[in-house]
């Protein structure tokens, strides 16, 4: 073979890799992604709290999670993962907010395909980046929902 059939060949395999590992990821159009409503597991698979008050830093989690489930850029999950940190230090726990900041920045990445990965509320793939306002108006809607579910409990 000489080197433009060589040349032709790489291009062509290229042009497949990219057709069957990375379109898939782009198919999905803004319209078609749903944001799903909140859901939180406390604190993952971290517990909620103490064995004396088993709940202690239980709605520092929940906020973490309610930033979580929306997503967005790399520096709203640095943000929200700090004031994880923060609120659980502010209870008094300065050991437990370090591992579990430790916990949320390896655990919480949004490349794997956990329950509890930064944007769980959007079909995986989701990685980071600012929701548009079509998502912005989506989350309004669910925290509505979830405001109205509470009036009625």
């Amino acid at each position: 073979m000489n080197k433009n059939t060589v040349y032709h060949y790489r291009a062509i395999l290229a042009s497949l890799l990219f057709l069957v590992f990375i379109s898939p990821l782009s198919v999905a159009n803004e319209s078609e992604l749903e944001l799903k409503p909140f859901t939180t597991d406390g604190c993952s698979a971290f517990p909620d709290g103490t064995l004396k008050q088993n709940q202690l830093w239980l709605t520092c989690c929940t906020a973490h999670d309610m930033a979580y489930w929306q997503g967005g850029s790399y520096q709203q999950r640095k943000d929200a993962d700090y004031a994880l940190q923060s609120c659980v230090e502010n209870i008094g726990e300065q050991g437990v907010a370090f591992i579990m900041l430790a916990g949320v920045r390896v655990g919480g990445t949004p490349f794997l395909p956990t329950t509890f990965r930064w944007g769980y509320g959007w079909p995986y793939p989701r990685f980071y980046g600012l929701l548009t306002e079509t998502e912005q108006q989506q989350v309004k809607v669910r925290l509505a929902q979830l405001n109205d579910q509470a009036k009625t409990k």
